[in-house]
């Protein structure tokens, strides 16, 4: 599934007259390392290394299976792209193929991972003197081949006048880095800039890494539609960016100085248009029918969760599009895309739209199939529940965090614990895919009341069909760090070479500490019941498509712990 950012900015560029290419590198270095080609060239890097830092057996093993890895790889992801997906018993040997074909390609780079859902850097990214060495370095980051072979060829050819860089998480970061340091390298008079949440979260750290602006010319924090359309305008006039909103730049001053400087203060994004994917291969994507991610709403219509850092610290503000046009939307995508999944990537799904939406999306002939995330708000209903699904609703992804009374009240969460058991039953007595978030160690909180969550999901374990169960991350901007004493947080850990740290470690006064939250994560997952086809599980896009699939076919939903 394409990320969000794209789309939405590329619609409102083209709707204000700019000519836009967009490019998702993300499906792009996928589809380059999934191939026997790059496999097998793999293979020849492998037997050439003299010093490898690869433990012996591994590399033995590697040498090995690669033949049958690089022969098997294109099969596979013709499997994940066709109807076959659904058939877990020819998908699965297809998914454990493109899962070890990963791990193949990232050995030359050990001990950096390249998988399905993440990647694993082979130094720190939120180091900028890290960052900017392994960006380099074509010992340790792949992006710098794929790279060069790839879309550095375009741009060249394109001669763009901005290159605009979308980094919504920090494992983005190195490949994001990569590219401006490749088209520095070709001294194309264009200007690179970088943007997207991630970005967002270090609008006060990269003023204080000026040396991150040797590969970059400017940031956008916050939204980006609005400052991207200045931005041009601006280096299509007189190249003053002073007037620009949101842009992190550097200014060379006198006697070659170079100067950051900030004009960052929020905007609001634009009145929303349909998203336009136009010039993104969806058929390349690794699913067996495009999922076409789509909001209803900016911001969260709760954001109080301490946890959370929504909004990235700055003013709180939501706003959501009216149900008809959501569904008109959705319709539209539908029609020109050839989709029938939409992934709602909201905060959460406010009761009200989900009510309207679901009433009109029962009526279409050609149905949507839907999902997206909602809180455990009263609202939710039996008889709502049971008309979401005849809407198309196929899965709901709650943020359960925790099941203990006391945690609820500290962490802001608004929720209350026989709600959330009501709506967990109705929801799957409606024929709804629930997955719920939780996870241990929010300050203060004690084992006892960790176990109520365990609990919790034990005895709600005919109503949960999948979960994501993690420990407590204070993140920057997060209520918690923000006002780390009022929650018990005696301490906060920053490291002077993790200048570009949204993650941070911490001591509290009273309850489970970091490690502990740590370990009991990781002993729930280990005690979990194997599932034969795990691959559905892997992302939630696949989820949606599994759940989808089974509804359609008149079989039931598994069970989490079943």
């Amino acid at each position: 599934m394409p990320h969000l950012a794209l789309p939405t900015l590329t619609a409102y560029l083209r709707a204000q007259g700019l000519e836009v290419i967009q490019r998702d590198l993300n499906l792009e270095v996928f589809d380059t390392v999934l191939t026997r080609t790059y496999l097998e060239h793999t293979l020849t890097r492998l037997r050439r290394m003299r010093r490898s830092p690869l433990p012996p057996e591994m590399l033995r093993s590697a040498l090995a299976h690669g033949p049958t890895l690089a022969d098997q790889v294109e099969p596979a992801k013709a499997i994940f792209r066709s109807e076959a997906f659904f058939d877990g018993d020819t998908s699965l040997p297809a998914f454990l193929t493109l899962v070890e074909s990963l791990n193949l390609a990232s050995l030359p780079f050990y001990p950096a991972a390249l998988e399905l859902t993440s990647y694993r850097p082979p130094a720190p990214e939120d180091s900028s003197r890290s960052l900017l060495q392994t960006a380099r370095d074509p010992q340790r980051n792949m992006f710098l081949s794929i790279f060069r072979q790839g879309i550095l060829n375009e741009i060249k050819t394109l001669q763009p006048d901005i290159i605009a860089i979308s980094v919504p998480t920090l494992n983005q970061m190195l490949a994001a880095m990569t590219l401006a340091h490749l088209v520095k390298t070709i001294r194309l008079p264009a200007h690179i800039t970088v943007g997207g949440p991630h970005i967002s979260m270090l609008r006060e750290q990269l003023i204080k890494a000026p040396e991150i602006f040797t590969l970059i010319d400017s940031a956008i924090v916050f939204s980006g539609e609005v400052p991207l359309l200045h931005l041009a305008e601006a280096l299509s006039s007189n190249g003053d960016l002073s007037k620009v909103p949101n842009l992190i730049y550097k200014d060379k001053g006198g006697q070659n100085t170079l100067n950051i400087r900030s004009t960052a203060v929020q905007t609001c994004p634009p009145p929303n248009l349909l998203p336009d994917f136009d010039g993104l291969p969806l058929n390349r994507y690794l699913t067996p029918s495009p999922v076409l991610p789509l909001l209803s709403a900016h911001g969260c219509y709760h954001g109080k969760c301490a946890f959370c850092n929504v909004g990235y610290g700055g003013p709180e503000r939501f706003s959501q599009l009216a149900p008809e046009l959501v569904v008109e939307q959705m319709v539209a995508l539908r029609d020109k895309y050839s989709t029938h999944h939409i992934f709602f990537a909201d905060e959460a799904i406010t009761p009200r739209n989900l009510s309207a939406m679901s009433e009109h999306l029962a009526n279409l002939d050609d149905p949507i199939h839907w999902c997206g995330c909602v809180r455990f708000d009263n609202a939710l209903s039996k008889e709502l529940l049971e008309s979401m699904a005849r809407g198309g609703c196929r899965m709901l992804l709650f943020g359960l965090e925790t099941a203990s009374e006391t945690t609820i009240r500290r962490m802001n969460k608004g929720t209350q614990v026989e709600v959330m058991s009501r709506i967990l039953r109705d929801s799957a007595a409606a024929g709804i895919w629930n997955h719920t978030f939780f996870f241990f160690g929010f300050p203060g909180e004690t084992m006892e009341h960790a176990q109520e969550t365990v609990n919790f999901v034990y005895a709600h374990q005919d109503a949960i069909h999948s979960a994501s169960p993690g420990a407590f991350l204070l993140e920057r901007y997060s209520p918690v760090h923000q006002s780390p004493t009022d929650y018990g947080v005696t301490q906060i850990t920053s490291s002077p070479d993790r200048d570009l740290a949204i993650y941070f470690d911490y001591a509290v006064n009273a309850g489970l500490d970091e490690t502990m939250a740590d370990t009991l994560a990781d002993r729930l997952l280990d005690v979990l019941p194997q599932k034969q086809f795990g691959h559905y599980y892997i992302h939630d896009t696949y989820r949606l498509l599994y759940t989808s699939d089974l509804h359609q076919k008149g079989k039931p939903l598994p069970l989490w712990l079943a």
